[in-house]
């Protein structure tokens, strides 16, 4: 398959937003199909980084010979801003990958997607996790076809050598305590106990998970405990402090693959990774799973997680054919082919989840399959039209607490002030 390149969307783009009222003028010409065959475009970002995307366009082909599809790969840092260019300039690409439902809720409320309700209905709207966070008053603009969510990352010869059972059945304060256990320096070399990535979400999407709380309330209360646990981790030293990871932008990959961190929460999207990783050799570490640490010791395992979605674009050249090819993807024959490379699939059942865990390398103690049987999987975000604003400001409050420019209680009050005022309107 030959991808489309960012720089010929962008002419296209430019040619459609300068040529008002012009109505079918002509762009740069686009790769064609084979003599006979329909030539379905998927946007996608980094399509040689992320295998899901091969695996469902070649399963798809090879269902489905009469189509050849034509990857629109972007730059995944700038996969949303592109696409909502794209969408403003009237683009033709078929078939749009939802990164998050944040843009979705942007591009359905602002009538650039089909609705395609019948894709869902065939699919099975039981079968889907994650189909809720798409309900836009009884429609559907997109399709489910991923499930993520997020869980501990551990290393289980850290844990042995220091003498300390797997982390099952952790709260927050006993996962506190383990860290510091397991943070060691020998020969100038540091050893964190855990590693905690510079993303808001790792505080507050599982505070908002974890206390049945609304992100986009204005009320951010909730979120005190899990900072506190979170600047605890750092001022003792226990993970790396949030500004030399974000300053020196460290991979969580490296922190743990290398071994320099002996846990790490995150989401289940690394699975596909490390696996990855170690089949090439990169890394030799010895890994499993654990449910994320929780709030409550009652024994339920709550966390937080994202859908990943397709779309069908408003002004798609081939309707039916997208239609097509999101019933597949999302159906058994996609979730299968996704599960053989380690992504979750929405689409769950036990035959799904058999593929799975036939995966070469992934764990499959009990503590890594109970992992991924999480009995509260919540939004990360809500779905509505206040979401991306919200988030924008909740991104630059949480920088300000975790590099210590705000107390805990100031920053979070100060979320709240802004939201009120600059989102809600109050």
């Amino acid at each position: 398959m030959k991808r489309t390149t960012l720089a010929a969307i962008a002419l296209a783009v430019t040619a459609g937003l300068g040529l008002t009222g012009c109505a079918g003028a002509a762009g740069p010409a686009e790769p064609q199909a084979a003599e006979g065959k329909t030539r379905l475009t998927v946007s996608v970002w980094n399509y040689e980084g992320t295998p899901e995307f091969k695996a469902l366009f070649d399963g798809y082909e090879a269902a489905n010979p009469n189509v050849d599809i034509e990857p629109v790969d972007i730059l995944a840092d700038d996969y949303p801003q592109k696409v909502t260019t794209m969408l403003a300039g009237g683009d033709t690409t078929d078939v749009l990958t939802m990164k998050n439902v944040i843009d979705y809720s942007r591009y359905a409320n602002n009538g650039q997607l089909q609705e395609i309700n019948s894709v869902v209905d065939k699919v099975g709207k039981d079968n889907l996790a994650g189909l809720d966070a798409f309900d836009m008053d009884g429609k559907y603009f997109a399709t489910p076809y991923r499930q993520d969510f997020w869980l501990l990352y551990y290393n289980k010869d850290l844990f042995k050598a220091a003498g300390i059972e797997e982390p099952k059945d952790l709260t927050w304060k006993k996962y506190t305590e383990i860290a510091k256990k397991l943070t060691t320096e020998a020969e100038g070399k540091k050893v964190y106990g855990t590693y905690h990535h510079i993303w808001r979400s790792v505080v507050q999407a599982i505070a908002a998970a974890q206390n049945g709380a609304d992100q986009n309330s204005g009320d951010y209360g909730f979120m005190e405990d899990q900072y506190n646990t979170a600047l605890d981790l750092q001022k003792s030293g226990t993970t790396l402090d949030f500004g030399t990871a974000k300053s020196q932008k460290t991979s969580y990959r490296t922190m743990f693959e290398t071994g320099q961190a002996a846990m790490m929460p995150m989401g289940t999207w690394y699975t596909a990774g490390i696996l990855q990783a170690k089949k090439d050799g990169k890394t030799n570490v010895n890994w499993g799973l654990a449910p994320m640490p929780q709030k409550n010791d009652d024994g339920k395992v709550t966390t937080f997680g994202s859908p990943t979605a397709f779309a069908v674009n408003k002004n798609a050249t081939h309707s039916d054919e997208a239609k097509k090819f999101i019933e597949w993807a999302a159906g058994e024959e996609g979730a299968k082919a996704i599960s053989k490379i380690g992504v979750v699939p929405a689409l769950q059942n036990e035959s799904v989840t058999a593929e799975y865990f036939k995966l070469e390398g992934l764990p499959t103690d009990e503590l890594s399959k109970k992992a991924f049987t999480p009995d509260v999987t919540a939004l990360e975000m809500p779905v509505s039209d206040k979401s991306a604003a919200t988030d924008k400001i909740l991104n630059q409050e949480h920088d300000l607490i975790m590099v210590g420019e705000r107390s805990v209680t100031d920053g979070v009050a100060e979320m709240g002030k802004r939201v009120k005022s600059e989102v809600l309107g109050q």
